[in-house]
Protein backbone atom coordinates (compact mmCIF):
# COMPACT_ATOMS: atom_id res chain seq x y z
CA UNK A 1 0.00 0.00 0.00
CA UNK A 2 2.78 2.45 0.84
CA UNK A 3 4.53 1.71 -2.44
CA UNK A 4 1.30 2.45 -4.35
CA UNK A 5 0.88 5.74 -2.49
CA UNK A 6 4.50 6.66 -3.17
CA UNK A 7 4.11 6.10 -6.92
CA UNK A 8 0.76 7.89 -6.93
CA UNK A 9 2.33 10.89 -5.19
CA UNK A 10 5.31 10.81 -7.55
CA UNK A 11 3.02 10.76 -10.61
CA UNK A 12 0.95 13.57 -9.09
CA UNK A 13 4.08 15.66 -8.53
CA UNK A 14 5.17 15.06 -12.13
CA UNK A 15 1.70 16.07 -13.40
CA UNK A 16 1.74 19.20 -11.27
CA UNK A 17 5.16 20.24 -12.52
CA UNK A 18 4.18 19.55 -16.13
CA UNK A 19 1.02 21.65 -15.68
CA UNK A 20 2.98 24.50 -14.10
CA UNK A 21 5.54 24.46 -16.94
CA UNK A 22 3.07 24.23 -19.86
CA UNK A 23 0.59 26.72 -18.42
CA UNK A 24 3.36 29.21 -17.69
CA UNK A 25 4.91 28.76 -21.13
CA UNK A 26 1.63 29.43 -22.89
CA UNK A 27 0.45 32.23 -20.58
CA UNK A 28 3.67 34.26 -20.76
CA UNK A 29 3.47 34.33 -24.55
CA UNK A 30 0.02 35.87 -24.88
CA UNK A 31 -0.66 39.58 -24.75
CA UNK A 32 -4.33 39.62 -23.72
CA UNK A 33 -6.07 38.80 -20.46
CA UNK A 34 -7.41 35.28 -20.97
CA UNK A 35 -6.52 32.05 -19.13
CA UNK A 36 -5.09 30.41 -22.24
CA UNK A 37 -2.47 28.55 -20.17
CA UNK A 38 -5.14 26.64 -18.26
CA UNK A 39 -7.10 26.02 -21.46
CA UNK A 40 -3.99 24.65 -23.20
CA UNK A 41 -3.24 22.34 -20.29
CA UNK A 42 -6.81 21.03 -20.05
CA UNK A 43 -7.28 20.51 -23.79
CA UNK A 44 -3.83 18.95 -24.28
CA UNK A 45 -4.40 16.86 -21.16
CA UNK A 46 -7.66 15.50 -22.59
CA UNK A 47 -5.95 14.66 -25.88
CA UNK A 48 -3.06 12.91 -24.13
CA UNK A 49 -5.34 11.09 -21.66
CA UNK A 50 -7.32 9.64 -24.57
CA UNK A 51 -4.20 8.77 -26.54
CA UNK A 52 -2.41 7.10 -23.63
CA UNK A 53 -5.57 5.28 -22.54
CA UNK A 54 -6.18 3.87 -26.02
CA UNK A 55 -2.55 2.84 -26.50
CA UNK A 56 -2.40 1.12 -23.13
CA UNK A 57 -5.80 -0.50 -23.61
CA UNK A 58 -4.95 -1.88 -27.06
CA UNK A 59 -1.24 -2.68 -26.72
CA UNK A 60 -0.48 -3.44 -23.09
CA UNK A 61 -2.03 -5.29 -20.22
CA UNK A 62 -1.70 -2.99 -17.23
CA UNK A 63 -3.04 -3.67 -13.79
CA UNK A 64 -5.49 -1.42 -12.03
CA UNK A 65 -2.83 0.10 -9.77
CA UNK A 66 -0.70 1.21 -12.71
CA UNK A 67 -3.73 2.75 -14.38
CA UNK A 68 -4.56 4.65 -11.17
CA UNK A 69 -1.01 5.94 -10.96
CA UNK A 70 -1.04 7.18 -14.56
CA UNK A 71 -4.58 8.49 -14.89
CA UNK A 72 -5.42 9.61 -11.36
CA UNK A 73 -1.88 10.53 -10.32
CA UNK A 74 -0.36 12.16 -13.38
CA UNK A 75 -3.38 13.28 -15.42
CA UNK A 76 -5.41 14.15 -12.34
CA UNK A 77 -2.68 16.56 -11.29
CA UNK A 78 -1.90 17.74 -14.82
CA UNK A 79 -5.37 18.88 -15.82
CA UNK A 80 -7.14 21.27 -13.53
CA UNK A 81 -10.87 21.77 -13.31
CA UNK A 82 -10.59 23.93 -10.20
CA UNK A 83 -8.38 26.48 -11.99
CA UNK A 84 -10.78 26.48 -14.92
CA UNK A 85 -13.74 27.11 -12.62
CA UNK A 86 -11.90 29.79 -10.63
CA UNK A 87 -10.73 31.69 -13.70
CA UNK A 88 -14.22 31.50 -15.20
CA UNK A 89 -15.74 32.86 -11.97
CA UNK A 90 -13.18 35.68 -11.92
CA UNK A 91 -14.19 36.67 -15.43
CA UNK A 92 -17.84 36.59 -14.34
CA UNK A 93 -17.00 38.82 -11.37
CA UNK A 94 -15.36 41.25 -13.82
CA UNK A 95 -18.50 41.15 -16.03
CA UNK A 96 -16.53 39.66 -18.92
CA UNK A 97 -19.51 37.75 -20.21
CA UNK A 98 -18.15 37.06 -23.68
CA UNK A 99 -14.73 35.87 -22.46
CA UNK A 100 -16.38 33.72 -19.80
CA UNK A 101 -18.57 32.08 -22.43
CA UNK A 102 -15.62 31.57 -24.78
CA UNK A 103 -13.59 30.00 -21.96
CA UNK A 104 -16.33 27.61 -20.85
CA UNK A 105 -17.42 26.59 -24.34
CA UNK A 106 -13.89 26.30 -25.73
CA UNK A 107 -12.45 24.19 -22.93
CA UNK A 108 -15.42 21.84 -22.78
CA UNK A 109 -15.85 21.34 -26.52
CA UNK A 110 -12.14 21.21 -27.38
CA UNK A 111 -11.48 19.02 -24.34
CA UNK A 112 -14.08 16.52 -25.53
CA UNK A 113 -12.73 16.69 -29.09
CA UNK A 114 -9.21 16.18 -27.72
CA UNK A 115 -10.29 13.12 -25.73
CA UNK A 116 -12.11 11.55 -28.70
CA UNK A 117 -9.19 12.35 -31.02
CA UNK A 118 -6.66 10.87 -28.60
CA UNK A 119 -8.72 7.70 -28.24
CA UNK A 120 -9.07 7.37 -32.01
CA UNK A 121 -5.36 7.95 -32.71
CA UNK A 122 -4.37 5.57 -29.93
CA UNK A 123 -6.45 2.77 -31.44
CA UNK A 124 -4.55 3.03 -34.73
CA UNK A 125 -1.01 3.48 -33.48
Amino acid sequence: MLQKLFYLALAGAAGTLARYWLSGLVQKNITFNFPLGTAAVNIFGCLMFGLVWAILENRFSLGGQTRIIIFVGFFGAFTTFSSFAFESSQMLDDSQWLWTSVNIITQNILGLIGMVTGLAIGKYI
